[in-house]
């Protein structure tokens, strides 16, 4: 099978994958390369030095700059703008234009602009009209100029005492698991009374590892991520102490997002599990047990190469 031009389409490059269709009025510069089965739609503008993955849609009104990398299965919306130079001038070019990398997966709404640089995540979401000035991480969902991070595709939110997906927390002192392999939600003693409230937990009983480290996050600004990291070792024991944060936790097929709002709640997240906590509320105190001292070479950063480990990890079984 060959790939397509409309009559009223321009296609100078030869490298373009079979099945793929472009439709009247794209124009496709010499240099760019396109995969299998994408949909090049009306009024599509590709230069030169892009290369475009398979099964990639591209709606009309859009331009695909120099520098640009898209991955398989994107999604790009009608009107999504791609910038490539910071500090544009007339007649005034970079020796270089800055890669932007679309990943895997991911979705980009009508009229988004992408700027120069960054990475979007595999699967994630750009909301329509966002303007994305940072790199988004895998999965996560953006909106708003600029835009920011309002939730994790697939990780519906879990609150304490609702029946919403799998797996509540405990509605008494106890242990539950999750949909996320390892993973368990705890709820520590609580006392009350007219002098006020206690939480108490217990080494090894309440929190299952050896603790060697703890730490404090507070003074989070709202919009802020932090976490998007695995430990190789490391256990890691998260209890919100005043305020509340959400925790997403990902085993590399199934995600979960719990809120932690409450001293009592507590959420055990073991080695190679994909961490994530946001929506700090203003008041947020975080405090996270840890069983191992810090060590650098203990964090899986990058997403990718956390999938890989745990796709190793299943293969050895």
């Amino acid at each position: 099978m060959t790939h397509f031009v409309h009559p009223q389409g321009l296609c100078e490059s030869t490298d373009i994958g079979a099945g793929t269709r472009v439709w009247a009025f794209a124009h496709v510069l010499k240099g760019a390369r396109i995969g299998a089965d994408c949909n090049i739609c009306d009024h599509v503008f590709v230069e030169n030095d892009v290369v475009v993955g398979d099964r990639v849609t591209v709606k009309c009104g859009v331009q695909l700059w120099d520098g640009l990398r898209v991955e398989d299965d994107v999604f790009i919306g009608p009107n999504a703008t791609f910038t490539n130079d910071p500090f544009p001038r007339s007649k005034q070019y970079p020796e270089k234009f800055a890669q932007t990398t679309i990943g895997r997966g991911a979705s980009i709404g009508a009229n988004a602009t992408i700027l120069p640089g960054v990475t979007i995540g595999q699967h994630a979401m750009i909301g329509a009209g966002a303007v994305v000035t940072r790199s988004v991480p895998p999965h996560a969902i953006v909106v708003g100029n600029p835009a920011r991070i309002t939730g994790y595709v697939s990780s519906a939110r879990q609150q304490p005492g609702t029946s919403a997906g799998a797996t509540a927390f405990p509605t008494a002192p106890g242990v539950t698991a999750t949909q996320v392999r390892g993973v368990t939600l705890h709820r520590l003693r609580q006392v009350s009374d007219l002098r006020g409230n206690l939480s108490v937990g217990e080494f090894p009983d309440d929190i299952p590892f050896p603790v060697r480290r703890y730490f404090v996050i507070y003074d989070v600004p709202s919009a802020e991520t932090r976490g998007e990291h695995a430990h190789l070792t490391c256990h890691e024991f998260l209890i919100c102490v005043k305020g509340s944060v959400s925790v997403v936790v990902d085993d590399g097929e199934h995600r979960q997002e719990f809120l932690l709002d409450r001293p009592e709640l507590g959420v055990h997240m073991p080695p190679m599990v994909w961490g994530i906590q946001y929506k700090y509320s203003s008041d947020a105190v975080l405090l996270v047990f840890a069983s191992h001292h810090y060590e650098a070479d203990d964090y899986v950063r990058d997403y990718d190469r956390f999938v890989a480990l745990k796709r190793a990890e299943a293969e050895k079984g």
